[in-house]
């Protein structure tokens, strides 16, 4: 029995946003992860975090994935220059463009330089309808025009390991994201990564974790 933390995918405006997006093809998606460098000594250090790709902005590439489906190419850039923390070699921002195997398109940025947490969430547009998701809330705009669903991130934080006690102790089946799930997600966020280190164009190493 495995569960991995992605706890946006307990939050019921993400529900709300997969049924409305169950009969239109996503055709883009936009995601942001724009902070600080949280305050523990390991983060700003590549070796140890794999830098804010792949330690924050996992969580954005998550729901993309459960949003808009799998991603099959990515290419990125990096600025190459760390945060202002003593020590930190991993990249300041990151910008990275994304293909999906549903014909979506979608793009990344991520930056640990602020000190604050600016922004994290992301953005799917399909015919006729915008939708925005962060923790807290949802956008939605249609041809009805804009409404505003609140939502409280604690529920999801709680919910996630609820679910997995739940399943332990064979009292519930709610376990959204097992190992592979997340093992898919880690390697879009590796892919993001490699491709900002490189400058080639990645395709995510999905096929190597669909056995686990």
């Amino acid at each position: 029995m495995t569960a991995v933390g992605h706890h946006w995918r307990y939050l019921a405006i993400v529900e709300q946003a997969r049924a409305l997006l169950q009969d239109r093809p996503v055709r883009l998606v936009t995601g942001a992860w724009l902070d600080k460098v949280p305050p523990v000594s390991w983060w700003p250090h590549q070796d140890r975090s794999g830098g804010p790709v792949v330690e924050q902005a996992a969580h954005v590439l998550d729901l993309a994935r459960h949003l808009a489906g799998e991603v099959t190419e990515v290419t990125a850039a990096g600025n190459g220059t760390p945060p202002p923390v003593d020590g930190a070699d991993v990249d300041g921002a990151t910008a990275a463009t994304l293909r999906f195997a549903s014909g979506a398109v979608g793009t990344l940025a991520a930056t640990c330089v602020l000190g604050w947490k600016e922004r994290a969430g992301l953005e799917v547009y399909a015919d006729g309808l915008a939708l925005a998701v962060t923790e807290t809330g949802l956008v939605v705009r249609d041809a009805d025009g804009p409404r505003t669903v609140d939502s409280d991130p604690e529920t999801a934080r709680i919910a996630v390991d609820q679910a997995f006690i739940d399943a332990v102790r064979g009292d519930g089946d709610d376990v959204r994201v097992p190992y592979a799930e997340a093992l898919r997600t880690h390697a879009v966020a590796l892919a993001v990564a490699e491709a900002a280190a490189t400058g080639r164009t990645v395709t995510p190493r999905t096929a190597e974790v669909s056995h686990v």
